[in-house]
Parts: C-alpha cells; sequence; structure tokens
C-alpha cells in the first residue's frame, strides 16, 4: 500500500521568526496521529506570511514532494498579511469551496468571529490544499467538521488509500456497487 504523505505549513510570522512556539502545527499534527492508522509521513515547514514563499512551499510539496494532503493554518484572516487563501487560490486548479463552508458554519458554533476567517480548499495536480485557521482550538474543531470528506477527496484524485480510526473520526466513503 502507498505511503501517505501530507504537507503541513504553519503560516506565522512570530513562529518562523521563533517569537512564539509553533502550537499550531504540532495541533496538526497531533491530530492527524489520531485520525488516521494507515501508514502516513509528513512534510512540515513554518513560513512567514508572504504569499510569494507559501505559494513556492505549496507548489515544492504538491508536485515534487507527491503530498496528497496540504494543510495549513494561520494566514486566514482580514488582516493585511494573511495572505494564505490567495496563496492556496494562485496554486490551485480547482477550487473547493464546501471546505471553508463548513469549517466557518462550525466554528460560528464557538464564536461570532468566525465570519471573519476566510480558510478555503483547493486542488493543484493530485493534492487536496485545506487552510485552517491559526488557533489550535479551532484547528481541531475544523478538522473534526472536514476530515471525514478528505480521505474519499483524495480517493477521487487517486492519491493512496487512507484508513482512519473510526474512535476519533468517522469517514465517509460510498458504499461500492
Amino acid at each position: 500500500m502507498q505511503k501517505a504523505r501530507i504537507g503541513i505549513i504553519n503560516v506565522s510570522d512570530r513562529a518562523s521568526q521563533g517569537i512564539y512556539e509553533d502550537i499550531p502545527g504540532k495541533a496538526i499534527v497531533a491530530t492527524l496521529r489520531e485520525f488516521v492508522t494507515s501508514d502516513w509521513e509528513s512534510e512540515y515547514i513554518v513560513l512567514p506570511d508572504e504569499q510569494d514563499q507559501l505559494e513556492k512551499a505549496m507548489i515544492e510539496m504538491a508536485d515534487e514532494k507527491k503530498c496528497c494532503l496540504i494543510i495549513t493554518c494561520g494566514g486566514t484572516g482580514p488582516a493585511k498579511r494573511d495572505v494564505t487563501p490567495e496563496a492556496t487560490e494562485a496554486v490551485c486548479d480547482k477550487m473547493m469551496p464546501g471546505f471553508g463552508e463548513l469549517m466557518r458554519q462550525e466554528s460560528l458554533k464557538y464564536v461570532p468571529t468566525a465570519i471573519l476567517s476566510r480558510q478555503t480548499a483547493g486542488i493543484r495536480n493530485q493534492t487536496l490544499i485545506v487552510n485552517l485557521p491559526g488557533k489550535p482550538k479551532a484547528i481541531r474543531e475544523c478538522l473534526d467538521a472536514v476530515f471525514p470528506a478528505i480521505p474519499y477527496c483524495i480517493d477521487l484524485l487517486e492519491g493512496p488509500y487512507i484508513e482512519c480510526n473510526e474512535e476519533f473520526v468517522k469517514v465517509f466513503r460510498p458504499k461500492q456497487h
């Protein structure tokens, strides 16, 4: 069975400078370790909020390192330096707006400012790219909401078959006839 390669990008000026600990990126890894039972490895980077650097990293992870999934965290708000959705849209062939819609809907259960979030998702060749917010609690809430659809999306992109721990996430795949 093909090993899944998952890219994780924490987009944070302060974490990239060592001012803040990289807690959001570690939260993604911890959640994936709970969710994914099949063999996988990560490509991991912390970057400043610079669109060109983010685009370059996503392209490299998708095209050269063959990640089937790239998860970003941070840079999805309305602030001037928040450019993650723009970088994602610039490198993707298809946008998947349902991911952002569901994440905002889920986050609205906890904070009214969820409407300020611009996270999105898209596909570059055979790679699904998903933007998450930057707060660890919101990362988990959003992954809980959207991850059930991610393995099937990767199946449709002809990527590796990702198996998950049903105790943590119930993945949806249509029944084969």
